[in-house]
């Protein structure tokens, strides 16, 4: 099994964390500004992009599967606007074809773990797994207008060596930082950055939003906050809608928890307001994505901020 790096708190600075199986590489980075000058931290875990060699030829479409499960170039974006704006960042490495960052840990299609130690009693709970259903649980398995993404059943070791070198560390380094931040500021917000592709419009006269905000309605973070970022990227004339088609998934359910100082929002940024054509490199659109994305970054600090010293005082008072 590969040997995860383990983050040590407090931090500041830069770190390494996790391994990607089959390599020495790190499955994740996380920066902490040395003077932290907002309560926010922008995260990426659909950004990776370091494949381990031989992954490839276990795939059916790699190129095509790639682009399609990989959120485009986020990483760069989460990388530049955390730059531009001061907050503190975690960009995953691991790619989201060998494990989504995004789900739980036992969302897991079963049928496709084979080899000695796949348990029954998990093949039979599996049926309750909504995401894993559709193909796209822990291990992705299927595309639409793919099929199925892998050529061979994935081993029993080889999920559990995933899970602890690359989900468990990960999720060890968010709740750390976003408690250490929590704890300087009285409140901290995590910003899960991802992009999605574009949208069909829900009738002939509609334009798809090119945003989409998540809060799992209402119970990952303060309404102050969710009402913000709407207000701060229809002020900036784009299209943008709440919860719909994307709620937020795992990283919102597991780390969410505003009666604790701890919001969490996650933001779709529809790739076309990005990338060039094809959708593959950072087109003429990037630069002012990163400056919108900035800006909202610095209103939403603004009433993390303000939540915190609430808190605070509130506290005192008791």
């Amino acid at each position: 099994m590969a040997s995860s790096r383990i983050i040590a708190w407090p931090v500041s600075g830069t770190s390494e964390g996790g391994c990607i199986p089959g390599t020495q590489d790190p499955a994740f980075t996380l920066h902490v500004p040395e003077r932290l000058t907002l309560p926010i931290v922008i995260a990426a875990p659909h950004g990776g992009r370091h494949y381990p060699p031989g992954i490839e030829a276990t795939m059916r479409e790699p190129e095509w599967s790639q682009l399609r499960l990989e959120d485009r170039l986020v990483d760069r974006l989460a990388r530049e606007v955390a730059a531009a704006s001061g907050a503190a960042l975690l960009v995953a490495h691991a790619p989201r074809a060998l494990l989504d960052l995004n789900r739980a840990p036992d969302d897991i299609d079963w049928s496709m773990v084979q080899g000695e130690g796949a348990p029954r009693a998990n093949r039979l709970a599996s049926s309750a797994n909504r995401r894993s259903r559709n193909g796209l649980g822990l291990v992705p398995r299927r595309l639409p207008g793919l099929g199925e993404i892998w050529r061979d059943a994935l081993t029993p070791a080889a999920l559990t060596e995933r899970i602890e070198s690359i989900h468990r560390p990960y999720h060890a380094a968010l709740g750390g930082v976003l408690e250490q931040v929590r704890d300087q500021w009285g409140a901290v917000l995590l910003l899960d950055l991802h992009s999605m592709p574009p949208l069909k419009p829900r009738s002939g006269q509609d334009r798809p939003a090119e945003f989409v905000i998540g809060d799992r309605f209402g119970s990952s973070c303060s309404d102050l906050l969710a009402a913000t970022a709407l207000r701060h990227l229809s002020a900036a004339e784009r299209r943008v809608a709440h919860n719909r088609p994307y709620a937020g998934g795992y990283v919102l359910e597991r780390h969410g928890s505003p009666r604790r100082g701890i919001h969490a929002l996650q933001l779709e940024v529809c790739r076309t307001a990005y990338l060039e054509a094809e959708l593959r490199d950072a087109g003429p659109r990037f630069p002012g994505m990163v400056r919108l994305l900035s800006g909202l970054v610095r209103a939403l600090a603004t009433e993390t901020a303000a939540l915190g010293a609430d808190g605070r005082m509130r506290h005192a008072a008791e």
